[in-house]
């Protein structure tokens, strides 16, 4: 099979997403000029740079409460900052819980059962007992082509990690089996490992 997306694809739904698989997925936590924390998954996520460590996001829809973005995007732009917090299998429906779409006055962190915690370098909350937060400040926002498409890239300025998680000094991932996204509906989650050394090793 073969189509041109500008022509449609004659699915049921569109295979894209799952085409790109699995992405990690970005628990974006922002917070508005009015002082209301925010919550929302991303999985257009991921780093794109070691040093300075950089990460990224992409919004690539609207809400009729905001101007043609979703409240992160809109929170990132305005306070420039913003917290990654990765997702473990055992917070799967917490994370589901925050993807809803809610007025932008609505407290994602109170609406998934979550609490919110203060980070150490920029003014933002972030969720107490993840395995691991980004914080980070924004370095530059994105328009992509398409209605309501963004990226935000921002530069990691402080990251905390889990002490269970770290084993023998290794960030083991297995301890807690972060979450991915698939396509349509379907998620996974990282359970075995296995290495392969680089040619120039």
């Amino acid at each position: 099979m073969f189509y041109r997306p500008e022509d449609g694809h004659g699915l049921p739904h569109n295979p894209f997403n799952a085409l790109i698989t699995p992405r990690p997925i970005g628990w974006i936590s922002t917070r508005g000029a009015d002082g209301v924390n925010n919550l929302a998954p991303y999985s257009f996520f991921n780093g794109v740079a070691y040093v300075p460590p950089q990460v990224m996001f992409a919004s690539t829809g609207a809400k009729p409460d905001q101007d043609n973005t979703k409240d992160s995007m809109a929170n990132v732009e305005a306070s420039g900052v913003f917290c990654v917090n990765i997702v473990e299998y055992a917070m799967r429906d917490a994370m589901n819980a925050s993807c809803e779409t809610l007025p932008k006055g609505v407290d994602e962190f109170e609406h998934a059962g979550l609490t919110a915690v203060e980070c150490e370098t920029i003014p933002c909350p972030r969720i107490a007992g993840v395995p691991a937060a980004l914080e980070c400040k924004l370095t530059k926002i994105v328009d992509l082509p398409g209605e309501a498409n963004r990226a935000a890239f921002g530069e990691v300025i402080g990251i905390h990690l889990r002490d269970d998680c770290l084993r023998d000094g290794i960030f083991d991932v297995t301890t807690f089996q972060p979450l991915a996204r698939l396509g349509y509906r379907d998620y996974s989650r990282v359970t075995d490992l296995f290495s392969l050394a680089r040619p120039d090793d």
